[in-house]
């Protein structure tokens, strides 16, 4: 049933200052002109009115939606300007559309991805062409889902859950021939419960009542963010832009430098060839940043990602990787003595720890579950204190 379009009030809301820098402003190497101006109120391809502002980053500003021919809330990522930004999103859309052929009725796995449902191009300042992706509504990334406990660490029964959600999406990603390449917190979504959706309606009756805050310039206004709060719904695996697509039958390999800096896997690093295992090691890495509230390897010199302290934290943490995969590699010498391959070539190494090290690392980590135990019991205790109050 398709409905009109609202009207959106056009003052009433709080004017911020010029000179303070909000929301994607503050991104590295932001420019204006390859951001979409974007308004709340305004209609894109006929059909879908933009109520509100949910996120942004990088590659894109991403909002809350009124499909007129729906009557349905949906969101809109309008990409950036650019040939990666442009590239990023023809591979979702590819990447949705070979997912969507699969007919897969009994793996739950399908259920785990955001997949793609519209697709269009607009057109912005200057003739600049800008991609639009529709996707279902979802709730907040672990970035910032983590946020609401404490020391930032996810709860034992909520990361089990989560866990299970992630590698389910991720066998039928991996059968499906798709190699992610680019998982971390960031691109993992909390969904909705049943009846938790209606916090994206609550988006646009604020909007209508309380208009959202913004800067105002001459070209384009910047909004403020809606924050969404805690959701409980299953973990959705997205943003499928850096994607690899194979043949799960030929045992295909990829090439290319891929992954997030802290997540990314040896082969990775070390330039050779890869496949969807380079997924399960993010898995792994991000699973530890969420349970334990910090970052496994940092890889971090001198503010920039450096993979020779990558590789000696790995090495300080797992030991000395087989020799094998070693004399496989001709970026091997660069960091490594092969003659005595348990040792870097680096003149700033890294310790492993020895074995009783180790054992009271695992003692100091049955310390922290219990830790974490008495802040879930005491966070329940709140939450019925408030309920009650």
């Amino acid at each position: 049933m398709s409905v009109q379009p609202k009207v959106f009030p056009t003052v009433g809301f709080e004017a911020l200052p010029v000179e303070q820098l909000i929301e994607e402003e503050n991104l590295p190497n932001y420019k204006a002109a390859r951001y979409y101006p974007a308004h709340i109120g305004q209609v894109l391809q006929h059909r879908y009115q933009i109520v509100g502002k949910v996120g942004y980053g990088g590659g894109s500003t991403v909002w809350a939606c009124r499909d007129l021919e729906e009557d349905t809330l949906a969101t809109i990522k309008i990409c950036t300007t650019g040939k990666r930004g442009t590239q990023d999103a023809l591979q979702e859309v590819a990447i949705s559309h070979h997912i969507k052929s699969i007919d897969a009725p009994h793996h739950p796995g399908k259920q785990r991805l955001r997949l793609v449902l519209d697709n269009f191009v607009i057109e912005g300042l200057n003739g600049s062409c800008h991609q639009c992706l529709v996707f279902a509504p979802l709730g907040l990334p672990l970035t910032r889902f983590r946020r609401f406990f404490p020391g930032n660490a996810l709860e034992t029964d909520g990361l089990r859950f989560t866990l299970l959600w992630l590698i389910t999406g991720l066998d039928f990603l991996h059968q499906a021939g798709v190699v992610h390449t680019d998982l971390s917190p960031n691109n993992i979504l909390v969904s909705f419960n049943p009846g938790e959706e209606r916090a994206f309606d609550q988006i646009e009756d604020l909007e209508l009542t309380t208009p959202t805050p913004r800067k105002v310039l001459a070209d384009r206004c910047i909004y403020l963010s809606y924050e969404l709060g805690i959701t409980h719904g299953p973990a959705v695996i997205t943003d499928f832009g850096a994607a690899r697509l194979g043949n799960p039958e030929k045992d295909e390999k990829h090439t290319g430098d891929v992954m997030p800096g802290p997540y990314r896997a040896p082969e990775v690093i070390m330039g050779a060839e890869w496949d969807s295992k380079i997924d399960m090691w993010s898995l792994g890495v991000m699973v530890w940043d969420l349970f334990e509230g910090g970052p496994l390897f940092r890889a971090i010199r001198a503010n920039n990602l450096d993979d020779e302290l990558h590789l000696a934290e790995m090495v300080s943490l797992l030991g000395p990787p087989p020799k094998k995969f070693l004399e496989r590699h001709e970026k091997s010498r660069q960091y490594w003595d092969l003659e005595a391959p348990t040792n870097m070539s680096s003149t700033e190494q890294i310790r492993i720890p020895t074995d009783e090290e180790l054992a009271n690392m695992e003692k100091g980590g049955e310390s922290s579950k219990e830790k974490r135990k008495k802040n879930e019991k005491e966070r329940v205790a709140r939450e019925r204190q408030a309920a009650s109050g």
